[in-house]
């Protein structure tokens, strides 16, 4: 009898279980249907004018204000093309679609910055979306530009932001600190940033555009770069390009880091070297008067 009485509650436990499950008036029962999908939420796009702290593409890492420390700025960004965006995974460093990413970012850094970016202690990178974005349907890239190191990133050994306080917009509008110059060359052949009116050998004149090939290519070959400098100089200091020209100056030149090199940069930074002689003044525009056939 006890055993039947048992039986009989647990049929009714398990029929209100179940009469508990069944959908509610106005519903269809299933509690997924309408959910919002959780990757959705995971979508964004940065915004032209944001600073960050940390060289990330990922949301952990959101924008802070310009006015306190950051590392990069984001001035331009960009959106992939069909055939890049039909990939499964953002291109990676180096790739096609990175370096033509980089010609975009190159242009409108110089609009951004008032100048062509290369004429100050400035680099630009392409930030792609970070992998989890591309997955669910983000094909942005970031273009970014950051101040280097004013020993170590201004001689290409390498290309690591610095903390800075403070916009980039406008920087080489502005005379800022940031902008190449006189400059002079310390025990292990570094150049190191000198007032024009102070004693110097150095001073930058411009860029020259590198041809495409491999980084070690490049750096090999000093004769062209030489040759091509000479050109930027002269035009700098508004003298002939002739072929007297090496007579009138010397040149040195730094190559981007090859970090750089491998998003895309090819340009290569002249400066006019006065052979030994102390300047007190720069030579732009100064003519024939200023550098002198010897």
């Amino acid at each position: 009898m006890r055993r039947r009485w048992l039986a009989a509650v647990w049929a009714a436990l398990l029929a209100a279980t179940v009469g508990g499950c069944a959908a509610s008036t106005g519903t269809d029962g299933d509690l997924t249907d309408d959910w919002r999908p959780a990757t959705e939420a995971r979508q964004f796009t940065p915004r032209v004018g944001e600073c960050y702290g940390a060289l990330s593409p990922h949301t952990s890492h959101p924008p802070v204000d310009c006015a306190a420390p950051h590392l990069v700025e984001t001035f331009q960004v960009g959106t992939f093309p069909a055939d890049v965006a039909r990939r499964p995974a953002p291109p990676p460093p180096g790739s096609a679609a990175v370096r033509a990413a980089f010609a975009e970012c190159d242009l409108r850094g110089r609009e951004f910055a008032g100048g062509d970016w290369r004429d100050g202690r400035l680099s630009v990178r392409v930030l792609p979306v970070a992998v989890a974005g591309w997955r669910v349907g983000s094909r942005w890239f970031r273009c970014d530009m950051f101040e280097l190191n004013a020993v170590t990133g201004v001689n290409g050994e390498d290309d690591e932001a610095v903390s800075r306080v403070g916009s980039l917009r406008g920087a080489l509008r502005t005379g800022s600190s940031v902008r190449l110059g006189c400059m002079n060359s310390d025990e292990w052949a570094r150049l190191s940033p000198a007032a024009c009116t102070a004693p110097h050998q150095f001073e930058y004149a411009g860029v020259w555009t590198a041809p495409e090939r491999s980084y070690e290519q490049a750096r090999r070959d000093e004769e062209t770069a030489h040759d091509r400098c000479r050109t930027v100089v002269a035009h700098y200091a508004d003298v002939p390009a002739d072929s007297m020209l090496r007579y009138r100056t010397g040149t040195t030149f730094r190559y981007p880091s090859k970090e750089a090199w491998t998003r895309g940069d090819r340009g290569v930074r002249c400066y006019f070297w006065s052979g030994g002689r102390q300047l007190t003044r720069s030579i732009a525009g100064g003519g024939p008067a200023i550098l002198p056939i010897n």
